[in-house]
């Protein structure tokens, strides 16, 4: 079985499934990349130190791009994510299969005097193929994109896949600093880091004895450390700046809590696999899209109401007075992680897709995680 898989950048998110997909198709895999990395993504660790020889680039040279068009046009399956709509155009009017990786459409919100236009824009892109299906890289994709009656009913659960590292999950668990909680990413305003300042005050005025962490940069940072320095928190919260993927990692390790506190803007938001990997006790916003799908409210980890720091407050402030729930959170995430939400079940479990749907029209094989149907779940849908 031919696959491409089309998209805007090859990064570490997409290193584990490619190369998993890619030995299990015995090499009739391709990554074809359509555009080029930003310097604040590099910075941030993105890019990958060697280039695989499956990925190719479509931006070369016309020699390269028609290789790459005639690959899209050969393959028995298409996996798009960032893509121009020309790149794909023989496909979609040979009716060829195609899997749309997506995260949400309205990340802030549906406008309705749109609708009407939306409504015709997805109907001409997505009507007369009848075999194009959606990934569901957040857990709102498929509430968003049926408000234009596209996808029903072929609509899956997918994500990102960064690397899955195994532990010995007491081993894991014994590295965790309790008192320790951490926050990644990109300093701007829909990730709220300043949210965690806000509860760190909070705690502090409170007696507690804790570190947080915070790994990254961006246009908030004077102001975040202007709001540490006027809250007399310097002494609790580090502000570390940005690191590759690997040193983050090593700081999830340690971490007992791990802290997401994102809007609706996160599509998906990958260090969410990567903290319940590091065996991290997760509080994260319900608003972020991998959260209704990863995590399992109580069980293998915990979810506040977005935009009520109130609820994150107490809930982090729980899992301080309770450090043995750190350690069962951490485990249960751990787990998750390991035997689910992974890039290797997720690999097979979309070749299996593939011939199910080939077979049936359908696949209503899985309960759960990738590749299980997608469910329409709502802005405000939350469960605390």
């Amino acid at each position: 079985m031919k696959i491409i898989f089309i998209s805007n950048y090859y990064n570490h998110h997409q290193k584990a499934f490619c190369e998993s997909i890619y030995s299990k198709t015995k090499e009739k895999f391709r990554f074809i990349s359509t555009g080029r990395m930003s310097r604040e993504r590099e910075a941030l660790g993105y890019g990958s130190d060697e280039s695989p020889e499956f990925v190719e680039s479509i931006l070369l040279n016309d020699e390269e791009k028609n290789k790459c068009l005639q690959l899209i046009d050969d393959a028995d399956v298409v996996i798009v994510g960032s893509c121009p709509e020309e790149y794909i155009k023989n496909k979609v009017s040979n009716n060829g299969m195609i899997f749309y990786y997506k995260e949400r459409l309205y990340k802030q919100g549906f406008k309705l005097y749109k609708w009407p236009i939306r409504m015709i824009k997805n109907y001409l892109r997505y009507a007369f193929n009848k075999k194009q299906y959606l990934l569901c890289a957040s857990a709102y994709t498929a509430a968003d994109y049926a408000i234009t009656n596209n996808f029903i009913d072929k609509a899956y659960k997918w994500g990102y896949f960064p690397e899955t590292l195994c532990y010995d999950p007491d081993t894991l668990m014994n590295k965790k600093n309790r008192k320790e909680i951490l926050w990644c990413g990109r300093f701007i305003d829909w990730k709220h880091p300043e949210d965690v300042i806000k509860i760190a005050k909070r705690l502090k005025e409170e007696g507690y004895d804790f570190k947080i962490n915070c790994i990254g940069t961006g246009n908030l940072d004077d102001e975040l450390k202007n709001l540490i320095h006027e809250y007399n928190l310097e002494s609790t919260i580090n502000m570390l700046g940005s690191m590759k993927p690997s040193q983050v990692r090593s700081y999830m390790e340690k971490a007992g809590i791990y802290l997401f506190t994102s809007d609706f803007q996160e599509g998906w938001g990958a260090v969410l696999n990567e903290s319940m990997n590091s065996g991290c006790a997760v509080v994260a916003s319900h608003a972020i899209g991998a959260v209704p799908y990863l995590i399992k409210n109580g069980k293998n980890g915990i979810i506040y109401k977005y935009g009520d720091c109130n609820d994150m407050y107490f809930k982090v402030k729980y899992l301080l007075d309770n450090p043995d729930e750190q350690i069962r959170l951490g485990k249960a995430a751990y787990s998750s992680i390991i035997m689910e939400w992974n890039a290797e079940v997720a690999s097979s479990r979309f070749l299996k897709l593939v011939e199910e749907i080939k077979d049936h029209g359908y696949c209503d094989l899985y309960e759960d995680g990738p590749c299980s149907k997608a469910d329409i779940i709502k802005n405000d849908w939350f469960k605390g």
